[in-house]
């Protein structure tokens, strides 16, 4: 890379997150990778370590997703979660990717082109977003499926992952009420359940399939504290003790780093950027650092690390950030603007964001860099930039 500012992913950790998970909870055939938005901007080269851990279906929010991913993973079942238009429903056909249908009409429009497709039918489960609400539709749909526009699975996304919501319960009613026609033991695949609802309740016995999204890599469910109201509702409803700890010991694989391009003393009463961005009370050294709001969107004047030490930040630009240090910093110093020393959940909550948001603020002209066991590589606009071995 030619900018020292980049976004650092340890593909073992993310390897052995996968594998942690499968072995906790080993009761799903399917294990969906959720890779929407450049894989929650931990970029599309991650798959392949998500493979390799055991996923062993990906899904995405858009076709364009979908065969970006076809070009580099040939093989592995791929979902689009959202309803593609069906003009563009042969070029999934042709790349052998599974389309979702929500729809009587949108069903009954492919039945007539005899376009061969696999698809999942999605069901609103109270979210009154993408889905069926008829039962009368979804027993239609399942009865007049055929080999050429396979019905291969039936899911829906739950308003609510937290057993500690009553919405959650009543989304599992919604479902199996709108399917209470059809045999779902007879559909190849059948998945509720998330990230969110993973640790937090028993799987769900008329599921074989879980979509994995922001666990995979490295965020699990927080510690929470039910209140008294809510224990006395998950005992009465679960009858079980929800734990307030995860089960998982899972491992952050996503660093954002920089390094130090310039150092000044300013003096008392000198200003920093334009016009009154920030004025010096005191004598202080800064130092330049080479990313700003074109690179992340939530960037925030709080602090970065150096050196295992917190300096807080003062100025922003588009291309730009300037913290004030002390002599302990030098000139190229590595920086880590989140990752180890401030967790993303931390920078989150600076910023006044999920850690969804944050994630996919980060742009694309931040280049992904992989390591692998002892070997690191870069993904940038155009492909691989570079390869090296870090033993050497």
């Amino acid at each position: 890379m030619y900018r020292k500012t980049y976004v650092e992913i340890d593909c073992n950790k993310l390897e052995n997150n996968i594998k942690k998970i499968i072995n906790e909870f080993n009761d799903y055939k399917y294990y969906f990778g959720v890779v929407k938005a450049n894989a929650y901007s931990h970029g599309i080269e991650s798959i392949k370590y998500l493979i390799k851990g055991g996923i062993n279906y990906l899904a995405v929010s858009s076709l364009e997703e979908a065969l970006e991913i076809r070009e580099i993973e040939k093989n592995i079942p791929i979902l689009i979660l959202e309803v593609i238009d069906e003009q563009y429903v042969s070029i999934a056909s042709k790349n052998n990717i599974t389309i979702t249908i929500d729809n009587k009409d949108y069903f009954d429009s492919l039945k007539k082109k005899e376009i061969k497709i696999k698809f999942h039918l999605k069901i609103d489960s109270g979210m009154n977003r993408f889905g069926l609400k008829s039962n009368e539709d979804v027993k239609y749909i399942y009865e007049n499926s055929n080999d050429y526009c396979f019905m291969e699975g039936i899911f829906t996304h739950l308003a609510s992952g937290s057993v500690n919501n009553p919405i959650f319960l009543n989304s599992i009613n919604n479902f199996k009420n709108i399917t209470k026609d059809i045999d779902l033991n007879k559909i190849p695949i059948v998945h509720l359940e998330r990230s969110l609802t993973l640790e937090q309740h028993e799987k769900l016995d008329i599921g074989n399939g879980i979509r994995l999204g922001i666990i995979m890599y490295g965020f699990n469910k927080p510690d929470y504290n039910p209140t008294l109201k809510r224990r006395l509702f998950n005992k009465l409803t679960f009858k079980k003790t929800i734990s307030n700890k995860s089960k998982l010991n899972l491992e952050t694989v996503f660093t954002f780093k920089t390094k130090v391009i310039e150092i000044k003393d300013v003096k008392k009463g000198e200003i920093v950027g334009y016009g009154d961005m920030y004025t010096a009370n005191e004598d202080i050294k800064i130092a330049i650092l080479p990313y700003g709001f074109a690179d992340f969107s939530f960037i925030n004047k709080n602090y970065v690390s150096i050196n295992n030490k917190l300096y807080k930040i003062i100025v922003n630009y588009m291309d730009i950030t300037t913290i004030v240090i002390d002599d302990d910093v030098k000139l190229f110093d590595d920086v880590e603007i989140f990752g180890n020393n401030i967790s993303i959940r931390k920078e989150a909550s600076w910023a006044n964001q999920n850690v969804y948001k944050l994630l996919t603020s980060i742009t694309d002209r931040v280049p992904r860099v992989y390591k692998h066991n002892n070997i690191e590589y870069e993904i940038k606009y155009r492909g691989v930039e570079s390869c090296k071995n870090l033993e050497h």
